[in-house]
């Protein structure tokens, strides 16, 4: 008996370790994800107001981009065809489209590119802008994040768009009529 209760023992502070230690590194990285983007001194990077318009362009970390209602960044996926979106399962768990409005908008704040909507193989209604299928990146936690910018999940590259309604290789903080844009499978 004493030999288990000594083992049950070791095993309970084992955990109690390993909880400090995982709480102390979720501060650290907290912390460290509070600080300046570009290092101590520098601005703030803009973060886009929520304007509850479905879409909206907005001054992001990587220039101007498109928005949500709520300011969180806009992407396209590569394999998505002119008004078709191939995101649907797992993937749209990863990344949620952006749901159409019942009434289109005319116009969006600094939008240039025609908005329109899809329906979806589930029977949703899908925003989109110059033809192309609009996301969210679950990862973008708040307004501004830009986390799935070039990244290659669910076997294609996701970008944030472009005021017209493109794709943005190498965004930067640069004017938009600097930045290039793409326009994969379209």
């Amino acid at each position: 008996m004493f030999t288990n209760r000594k083992s049950g023992t070791i095993h309970r502070r084992r955990v109690q370790l390993a909880a400090a230690f995982l709480a102390a590194a979720a501060m650290m990285f907290t912390a460290a994800s509070c600080g300046s983007p570009s290092g101590s001194g520098s601005a703030p990077v803009p973060v886009p107001p929520a304007t509850g318009d479905p879409v909206s362009a907005q001054t992001t970390a990587l220039g101007t981009i498109l928005v949500d209602g709520r300011g969180r960044t806009i992407y396209q996926f590569a394999n998505d065809k002119n008004n078709t979106s191939t995101c649907a399962a797992a993937c749209s768990d990863n990344w949620p489209y952006v749901p159409a409005p019942d009434s289109l908008p005319t116009s969006s704040p600094g939008v240039s590119g025609k908005v329109g909507s899809i329906t979806r193989d589930d029977g949703h209604r899908q925003l989109t802008v110059a033809g192309h299928p609009l996301y969210t990146f679950v990862v973008d936690s708040t307004p501004g994040q830009t986390n799935g910018q070039g990244i290659n999940l669910n076997g294609g590259v996701w970008t944030v768009v472009s005021p017209a309604g493109a794709p943005l290789a190498n965004p930067s903080p640069a004017s938009a009529a600097t930045q290039t844009s793409i326009a994969p499978g379209y």
